[in-house]
């Protein structure tokens, strides 16, 4: 009677596992024809170039780093405040650019963050569907500007309406530098923050409705919390863009490397610093030359840590639905 039981019992594992069998076969058999390992071997060549790349502008930067650092000690990159490898008294303190970098940054995320995270919430949670249509692509136009239009409307517009408000502001500020470079990254934090909310469940949210909640705390109590390492990736992801723009704090920042915070006054940031040194005047071999791979080696670095610290934000707080 047991035998018979057991029989029984495992007779439909054995017919699934036959049935299962042919098409595991045919399966096997397309994934190993011609045609699909030729597509294969392409689109994974596709993803090996860009890490062939990122590993090949990494090496270029090392090795050509190398003369600059044999000639420059590290406690004087690192140490020293002051700036001036064009000079006769040369002083290579990578802190005048950095400080620069990161007043620029600063006041980018200061404009940039709030209000791509408010057009997200408001596309996401509070638009209708013929709004969003529009909204969405508009802020996401503002991404395929270029970066040379951004610094000539910083020159010509925000610099002259900051001097109405600011007696004697200079034409060459951080303050309008990181202003419109703020107004840039804005496509970037609300179109991926917006993505992020997208993928909240809407249980979620019916949930807090039955408990009686409004709708502003609900985006504010649960969606936004679901989402965010989505959130906090666009953030970090657009403030890395703002670290490496090149084109807006060249034309409206100036290109006077000094240590300070105060933003009305004319900085040089490291990108700025490679354009003015890349422009052709400086012959190649000198200290001078070498040093704008430092300084993209310092700014490659930094990108980099800013783009793992993403990373890892992402997979520590991601949610699972």
């Amino acid at each position: 009677m047991s035998t018979e039981s057991s029989t029984a019992t495992n007779a439909p594992e054995t017919t699934t596992t036959a049935a299962s069998r042919p098409a595991d076969d045919l399966r096997q058999q397309i994934y190993n024809s011609p045609k699909e390992r030729a597509i294969k071997y392409v689109l994974g060549a596709c993803a090996l170039v860009s890490v062939l790349t990122t590993l090949g502008i990494a090496a270029v930067l090392v090795i050509e780093s190398i003369p600059f650092f044999q000639s420059v000690a590290l406690g004087e990159f690192f140490g020293d405040t002051r700036w001036t490898p064009q000079f006769a008294n040369k002083h290579f303190g990578i802190w005048a650019l950095l400080s620069g970098t990161v007043l620029v940054t600063v006041i980018s995320a200061v404009v940039a963050l709030p209000v791509g995270l408010a057009s997200a919430i408001y596309i996401s949670e509070y638009a209708t569907d013929w709004v969003r249509q529009i909204l969405k692509p508009g802020l996401e136009l503002l991404a395929g500007v270029p970066t040379v239009v951004y610094g000539y409307f910083a020159l010509t517009f925000v610099t002259p309406l900051l001097q109405t408000v600011i007696p004697g502001l200079g034409v060459y500020n951080a303050l309008s530098g990181g202003i419109v470079v703020g107004i840039m990254i804005i496509p970037m934090v609300a179109s991926l923050s917006e993505d992020a909310l997208q993928a909240v469940p809407d249980s979620l949210g019916e949930a807090a409705y039955a408990l009686g909640a409004t709708k502003f705390e609900t985006v504010l109590s649960v969606n936004v919390p679901a989402a965010f390492s989505g959130i906090m990736a666009s953030f970090i992801l657009a403030v890395s863009r703002a670290i490496g723009e090149t084109m807006i704090v060249t034309l409206a920042a100036g290109a006077t490397p000094k240590m300070t915070l105060d933003p009305t006054q004319s900085i040089q940031t490291m990108t700025a610093f490679i354009v003015q040194v890349s422009k052709g005047d400086t012959p190649q071999g000198t200290i001078v030359y070498q040093s704008i791979f430092a300084v993209g080696l310092v700014l490659f670095l930094i990108t980099l840590a800013m783009n793992i610290l993403a990373n890892r934000i992402t997979r520590r707080y991601q949610e699972k639905y």
